[in-house]
Formats: structure tokens, sequence, C-alpha cells
């Protein structure tokens, strides 16, 4: 395994924090967090047009055919700098198991569609339980005529309000195991029988109930084969937990760097914070667990690079990112004392935002499962 960046990585990287750094400084975050669409639509033209969107398609698609970990450094960026908006959504959650999954047809009508910006996708998985087992999917899909009926509520469907598309995942048969009959949709968003509701979240994310009355789907808006879905629905969660760690590792990288300035410049006593113990201990923690994130991370996307995806590594990241995001925060909070605690400190926008991550793509406990199964227990 080698880790070092390349030349055009590193590039990447300087590009994309010089853009959000001057198209979206905290200022932006807290005004787009009251905006009814939560993010900005112009800049995400511009995002358009420096290629982020169709950063991993191949040629023919718009893109730029860039390579996994070249998205694992941009969502680094991302997370960095809280950018609110759709891109998880669209690319994680939907764009991969497109350029994966989709019929030539598929390919060639959505993903340039997605390179241009001109449209966001999100992904309903989730329904009462809330939990991402093929077993809880009971949103029924029945074949009449051309095309199939679904019936049903989806829960946590992200940017829903904003989406052009939704992927869906169905059911559409039964068989020896709960993962049998799972199928994938792609949804038009702006059918009649679709209802969405917002749910409220402390991280201010945009979360909706989604139900579905009767919509129907044509066959050709079926994402890989009948009834095979839930390899596809895998696919993009060991995708989407690894971009999420990305955006994690980068949120707490600024974190760290916030909170070591500080203890350098504030002083009490006649001398900075920094030299006290206590608050030294506080940083070299920080440090511990942005360092093992980051490890931990690109392991797992060097895997999914080299078309070898390990399963544990993947959920040893995310499992690690979730609990180590929190720690650094509570940690970072602590050190800047009582203006820490306040909402319009930098500090507390990322802070807001540690639930809202731990859950996306599964969380801790599901991870940790993941891991116990390869151990054997």
């Amino acid at each position: 395994m080698d880790f070092s960046f390349t030349e055009e990585q590193d590039m990447l990287r300087i590009s994309a924090r010089d853009f959000l750094a001057k198209e979206c400084p905290k200022a932006k975050v807290r005004e787009l967090a009251k905006d009814e669409r939560g993010y900005d639509v112009q800049m995400w033209h511009s995002m358009a047009g420096l290629g982020w969107m169709g950063l991993i398609f191949p040629d023919e698609y718009g893109g730029m055919g860039a390579s996994f970990m070249d998205l694992v450094i941009l969502m680094e960026e991302m997370g960095r700098n809280i950018l609110p908006g759709p891109f998880f959504s669209t690319i994680a959650l939907c764009a991969l198991p497109l350029l994966e999954y989709g019929s030539s047809d598929q390919k060639t009508k959505f993903l340039p569609q997605i390179a241009k910006g001109e449209a966001v996708w999100t992904f309903a998985l989730t329904e009462s339980s809330g939990r991402y087992k093929a077993s809880e999917v009971k949103l029924r899909a029945v074949l009449e005529g051309t095309s199939y009926v679904l019936q049903g509520h989806k829960l946590f469907v992200t940017d829903a309000h904003v989406a052009d598309y939704i992927l869906v995942v169905g059911r559409t048969g039964e068989g020896r195991r709960p993962e049998d009959g799972i199928t994938l949709f792609i949804v038009d968003a702006r059918e009649p029988n679709m209802k969405k509701e917002t749910i409220p979240t402390i991280g201010g994310d945009r979360q909706f109930k989604v139900s579905f009355d009767k919509v129907a789907v044509p066959k050709g808006n079926i994402l890989g084969k009948i009834g095979n879905g839930w390899d596809i629905v895998e696919f993009i969660l060991q995708r989407a937990a690894v971009l999420k760690c990305a955006e994690i590792s980068g949120a707490c990288q600024a974190v760290l760097d916030m909170t070591s300035s500080y203890t350098k410049e504030r002083i009490q006593f006649d001398r900075p914070i920094g030299s006290f113990q206590a608050i030294q201990h506080k940083l070299a923690d920080m440090l511990i667990d942005v360092e093992a994130v980051q490890y931990l991370l690109y392991q797992a996307a060097w895997g999914i690079s080299i078309a070898s995806p390990s399963p544990w590594q993947i959920s040893a990241a995310k499992a690690k990112a979730n609990e180590a995001y929190q720690r650094v925060c509570i940690e970072a909070i602590a050190a800047h004392g009582a203006i820490g605690y306040a909402m319009d400190h930098d500090i507390g926008l990322y802070y807001r935002r540690v639930k809202a991550a731990e859950f996306a793509a599964g969380d801790t406990d599901l991870h940790r499962e993941v891991i116990a199964s390869w151990l054997g227990l």
C-alpha cells in the first residue's frame, strides 16, 4: 500500500480547498443552514464546471476519468469546509451504482446530466426500523403491465426536496433469504403520487419521509437485475461509508487545526494555554484520533481503488470515524472554554453534524457487527 499522493491529487486538494474557502466561507454555511433548499444552486453549477460531479466518470459521459481515491480527496476537502448540499447523496449514493450497474441506455441518459450539475439524486433505503437490513425492506413493487407499481414509505431520504430522481429500494418478491427479491428503481422525484415530509434533525441536515402511493415505474428504470438488488445496496453502502469517512476525516483535521492555533494564541496566567499539560494532552488525543481515521480511511479506499474492497476494513474505518469525530469536537469545545459552546463559533458548526455523519451509511453498531462477522463471531 502506498498512501502518498500524486502531483495531480495534490493539485486537486489545493484547488478544492481554495475554491471552498472563497465560495463557501463559514458565513455562507450558516446562511445555507437557514435556506429552504439547503445549498447554493450557483455554487453547485460552479462545482460541476470544475468537473467535480463527473470526477470519476469516463470521458464518454462527460467525466474526468479520475480514481476513487481522487473522489476521497475531494470529499475530505468538502468535510474540512462543511460544504452544504446534495453532493454526497447524488454522487456517493446514486452516481457510483449507476456507473457500475446501469445499463448502457441508463448511463447515457443520466450520467451526463449529473456531470453537468443538471440533476440531483438521492437514495431511499431505510424504513420504519431505520436499519440497513434487507429484512426491513417492506416497500412493495408489483408488476402491472409494463410498469412496477410502488407502495410504501421510506425514511431519512436525504435532500428529497431538491432531488430530480430517487433511487428506491423495493421488494419485488420473497425467497429463502431476506436479500432475495430486492430490486432498485429509478423514480422521477416529481411523480404526483409521492409525498415528502420533513424530518427535523439536530444536525440541520435535510431528511425526509417519502411516501409512495401507487407510483408507477417503467421496467427500463430498474437498476441491475430484478430480485438481485441487494448486491447493489451493499456496493452503495460500502462506498458511501468510505466517502462519509473522508468527509469526517477532513472535518476532524479542520477542528484539530483550529484548536491547535487557538491554544497557541489564547493567553492565561501570562502564557499560552497550550503550554499547560491538560491542554497538551487534549490536543495529543485529538491528533491520535485524526491520524487513526486517516489511516483506516486510506486503507479502505485503497482496497476499493484496486477493485478489492474489504468489508471489515471499510467498517473499521467508519466505526472509528464515527467515534473520533465526536471525541475530537468535544475536546475542541473544552479547549476553547466557554466560547466553544457558542453556536456562533465555528467549532459548533462541526459538532452539530456529528450525529448526522455517524448514522449516514451505517452507525457504529452496524459496522461493529460487520467486523464481528468477519471474525467468525
